[in-house]
């Protein structure tokens, strides 16, 4: 049978329409409501001019109608563009532009990132609440019967690239097929389980972790953001069996009042990864959740998970306690290289090279991209992810840098280069760098070390103003320091490993 998104809800509908499909603020849809309201969706769309291959973008905080668009424009093969309701308005309006969807579903809060400057004034939009209730309500709640192929493009998850540039990775049903999958063999997920998903759906860890449990037809619980006191009562209410979190939110989640009191036992696995975890924080996550532990490697571009270390390999302590320091093994659907990025051969075991990936997960390219597509794509199945690693003789994979100069924060990627560029703007700042520091609740932040212009001044607070004018506040920096000259070598290039070698002294970074 060929898969494709929607089989997910409708083959738990046929069989199972009455089972807990989702929740969200106390509210439970069934499986059978959910097909139901997604066809709605789906018939509205057709009758607002959407057609196969068509974009139709979400703006929005998590919430169940996101799930309801993704099934409903794969019942007429209609693409799901996921916008990053973090981003400033001129960034949401690059993606709107360069996606080109045929109508926008936004969030009541996420309304204003729509600005007129940024967005085509032809474009449809509906807001969600009682103008998307009646929309739907008007249409029919019969499947439209759509049956994607294996290669037609089912979502579209915008990430920046070393330069910054907001790429369109374009994931299939073939890629997504997988989902399920990852769920059933890697997290040990069944009918039972229950799922708690408070990463947001734009993100691959958001939208393919939260397929996960629904493609074995079971329950997820989900959080509009993270709220760590919400998440903690959750987990006793409903009796969550799995989640996933990046690190600054385990750590968040050790540091809420009464943790360590709470009901957990219905815990069975935590998944975590998109930043690195430190030992002391993963040992008392241990200690205090009391499940298996599990940590994983993967992208948007390969649909989610690729390599994984198991709980059975999250030794604390004794001889095999340096497994923690890896993102583990391969998924056994999953090809891996360690490739020399020079001589584009395989590197010796143990030595460090760059990540390449074959698997049926991996991406069909970049929208609109194709030159981006063919260098990142070699032959047409191996991805280079731009990651270095190496691989011991068990395959087991140690990241040894991402990209280099990429900062990390909160489990959030931002490119130095983007930030930099906006910061040379203002008029005031002849050069700058870019790096990220340590911090204790986001792992790192974005800091900015300025050389101001002759006869100019700027501080701080203003040149961080700025920022957040043109930027996702998450991108821009949380502090500024002045000084008279930047650290170059002999060709002229900022050398940024001795600026961090100043405020990552006694710290463990994973970048150098």
């Amino acid at each position: 049978m060929t898969f494709c998104l929607a089989s997910i809800v409708r083959d738990h509908a046929r069989t199972t329409p009455d089972a807990a499909a989702l929740t969200y603020e106390g509210a439970t849809t069934s499986f059978g409501d959910l097909d139901e309201r997604s066809s709605r969706v789906a018939n509205a769309l057709v009758g607002a001019g959407v057609a196969p291959g068509d974009r139709v973008a979400v703006l929005a905080k998590n919430c169940p109608e996101f799930y309801e668009i993704v099934f409903g424009c794969n019942k007429i093969g209609a693409i799901v563009v996921g916008l990053n309701w973090r981003l400033a308005a001129p960034e949401i309006g690059a993606i709107v532009a360069d996606s080109s969807p045929a109508l926008v579903v936004v969030g009541s809060t996420e309304r204003d990132l729509l600005t007129a400057a940024d967005v085509p004034s032809e474009l449809q939009v509906v807001g969600l609440g009682s103008a998307y209730e009646s929309w739907i309500a008007a249409a029919s709640t019969v499947d439209p019967g759509g049956v994607g192929a294996p290669e037609d493009v089912a979502l579209l998850l915008y990430t920046s690239g070393t330069t910054g540039v907001p790429k369109g990775v374009m994931l299939t049903n073939g890629g997504m097929s997988f989902t399920g999958r990852i769920g059933a063999e890697t997290w040990g997920m069944t009918a039972a389980s229950v799922n708690l998903v408070a990463m947001p759906l734009f993100h691959i860890g958001g939208i393919g972790y939260g397929l996960s449990t629904m493609a074995q037809g079971g329950h997820t619980v989900l959080m509009r953001e993270v709220d760590t006191v919400a998440i903690i009562a959750a987990i006793a209410e409903y009796g969550v069996t799995h989640s996933f979190f990046v690190p600054a939110v385990i750590q968040l989640l050790l540091a809420t009042p009464g943790v360590e009191d709470a009901d957990l036992a219905s815990l069975e696995l935590l998944t975590y990864g998109a930043s690195p975890i430190g030992d002391a924080v993963l040992r008392r996550a241990i200690e205090v959740f009391g499940c298996g532990f599990m940590q994983v490697y993967g992208m948007t571009e390969t649909s989610g998970t690729v390599v994984a270390l198991r709980p059975q390999d999250h030794h604390a302590d004794g001889d095999q306690s340096y497994l923690l320091r890896s993102c583990g093994q391969a998924l056994p659907w999953v090809d891996l290289r360690v490739i020399d990025p020079n001589t584009l051969s395989d590197v010796a075991q143990g030595s460090v090279g760059e990540i390449w990936l074959r698997s049926g997960m991996v991406t069909a390219g970049y929208w609109n991209k194709p030159k981006e597509s063919s260098e990142a794509i070699v032959d047409g199945e191996w991805l280079r992810t731009g990651d270095a690693a190496y691989q011991d003789a068990s395959g087991y994979v140690y990241l040894f840098d991402r990209f280099k100069d990429m900062i990390v924060s909160g489990g959030e990627n931002v490119y130095p280069a983007e930030v930099e560029n906006v910061l040379h703007d203002h008029p005031a700042v002849g050069e700058v760098a870019v790096i990220g520091v340590p911090d204790e609740r986001w792992g790192e932040t974005v800091k900015a070390i300025v050389v101001v212009k002759p006869e100019c001044s700027i501080d701080a607070a203003e040149l961080i103003a700025f920022a957040r004018t043109r930027l996702a506040k998450y991108k821009c920096p949380t502090s500024v320091d002045f000084v008279a000259v930047l650290p170059r070598n002999a060709s002229g290039k900022v050398l940024k490993k001795e600026l961090r070698l100043t405020y990552w002294h006694g710290a463990e970074r994973a970048i150098n």
